[in-house]
């Protein structure tokens, strides 16, 4: 089984790639995801994850990334420091502020996402003029 870590590298590659089908099968069928922007991510399980966070921002920034710089481990847990950018398809306004992404990995699947943002830069780029 691979070490957490390389699962959650592996999340943000199959993102990066846009197969968000691939990232959504390393996550656990009760996995809970915590976000500070407002996507809501109603319930548990990937198809929530999609609903709720993934797909919504894939329809509000065109493109965006999220590069990650940095991991630090414990066990099951994986902090990702890194970049999000994006470009707000509404406004045209481009963001580029820091994050910190907690990943609990269990049995080889993600179980636990917590999302820490910037949320005030962003709300600017959503906002017009």
């Amino acid at each position: 089984m691979k070490p957490p870590v390389e699962i959650v590298k592996e999340l943000y590659a199959r993102l990066t790639a846009g197969d968000a089908g691939g990232a959504l099968a390393l996550m656990s069928d009760d996995i809970e995801w915590i976000t500070m922007m407002d996507y809501k991510v109603d319930g548990r399980g990937p198809q929530k994850v999609l609903e709720g966070m993934l797909r919504p921002a894939m329809q509000e920034w065109q493109p965006y990334t999220l590069t990650p710089h940095e991991f630090i481990c414990d066990g099951a847990k994986v902090v990702s420091v890194g970049r999000f950018k994006g470009t707000n398809r509404l406004t045209g306004k481009h963001v580029e502020v820091d994050y910190s992404h907690i990943w609990e990995v269990r049995d080889g699947k993600i179980v636990r996402h917590r999302q820490f943002i910037d949320t005030g830069k962003i709300e600017l780029a959503r906002r017009p003029g």
